[in-house]
């Protein structure tokens, strides 16, 4: 497949999109359907494959990067509280 070509393909996918915020949670926003739900599924496992329900009426989800949420894997802003600081940033 040419570079071309998936570029195409790409342009009628729906979009998900992964921004790190510094020092903060990863945000993982949803491309909306006409209706203004999200059109994608989202399924999200713990390291022991535990699912976690994914809002469905949310455009966006934070996911805890600093491992002190009380709502893991969701950021509930602990990461303000204890002062976490990234040694990793998305380029």
């Amino acid at each position: 497949m040419t570079i071309e070509k998936s570029e195409k393909l790409v342009k009628n996918l729906p979009v998900v999109k992964l921004r790190c915020r510094k020092d903060g949670p990863l945000v993982v926003e949803l491309p909306q359907g006409i209706d203004g739900t999200p059109a994608v599924a989202i399924q999200i496992t713990d390291h022991h494959h535990e699912p976690f329900t994914v809002p469905t009426h949310k455009s966006a989800l934070a996911l805890c990067r600093c491992g002190e949420s009380s709502n893991r894997p969701f950021c509930d802003g602990s990461h303000k509280l204890c002062a976490f600081q990234a040694n990793e940033t998305a380029h």
